[in-house]
């Protein structure tokens, strides 16, 4: 059973990866999001906001389960199981930034190559966040959701980039939120930046999802906010 504040939201995401052309495939996102505290950053370039290497269970991710995956502690990190198709799941320390830069390293643990995961900054509710992922088969993208529609910002598709270690290999990714740009980092190298302004603050946060196969399985450490 999910405790209370694991609260679970239906939305729709539809991406497609170029340069093949598989088609759209939806994502019904379902969010595990409780905003409980708040914290604006005031800081000098560079400072450290928040880290979590996940080594304590009462650092304040929401986490739960139930028929279609979970989110939870694990192994020294945060670990987001999807068990369905068109499944994804979402997860916030319950926190409040305006400009940030956010670290993680992520693994594929299990499950299919065909996947998305990634980083979420600005998270003000389940219908308005930037999110930034990859897929273990080498693509990325970069879109968000404005009052629940979501679209892709500066690109019309998922796109391949040769920076993203494939399989089971360890990813690091990078966001940077400042103002109205938006960057997006893989293992030191920037695939992309892009302009947007809509969404000014909110929560930061992981989300991993599975597309036509279940069993995405991905294991999140090492996260951390700095001053961008």
């Amino acid at each position: 059973m999910l405790p209370t504040s694991f609260r679970i939201y239906s939305k729709l995401l539809a991406l497609t990866k170029g340069p093949r052309n598989w088609g759209n495939y939806l994502i019904p996102v379902l969010l595990a999001l409780l905003l409980t505290g708040c914290q604006t950053n005031q800081a000098s370039p560079g400072s450290l906001l928040f880290q979590d290497d996940f080594a304590k269970t009462s650092s304040g991710w929401l986490v739960g389960q139930d028929s279609d995956g979970l989110v939870a502690y694990d192994g020294g990190g945060i670990r987001i199981f999807v068990k369905q198709p068109g499944a994804a799941r979402l997860t916030v320390p319950s926190l409040r930034f305006t400009d940030v830069h956010i670290e993680v390293d992520t693994i594929k643990l299990t499950g299919p190559d065909d996947n998305n995961f990634g980083l979420v900054c600005r998270y003000q509710n389940e219908s308005n966040f930037y999110f930034f992922e990859i897929s273990s088969d080498g693509y990325y993208t970069i879109g968000k959701y404005i009052d629940g529609v979501m679209s892709l910002i500066g690109m019309t598709q998922m796109q391949s980039h040769n920076a993203i270690h494939q399989g089971g290999a360890i990813n690091h990714l990078r966001v940077d939120c400042s103002g109205s740009r938006l960057v997006f980092y893989v293992n030191g190298e920037k695939l992309a930046e892009v302009e947007d302004n809509e969404i000014k603050s909110g929560d930061v946060g992981l989300i991993a999802g599975a597309i036509k196969t279940a069993g995405t399985d991905i294991l999140f450490d090492n996260f951390s906010v700095l001053q961008p």
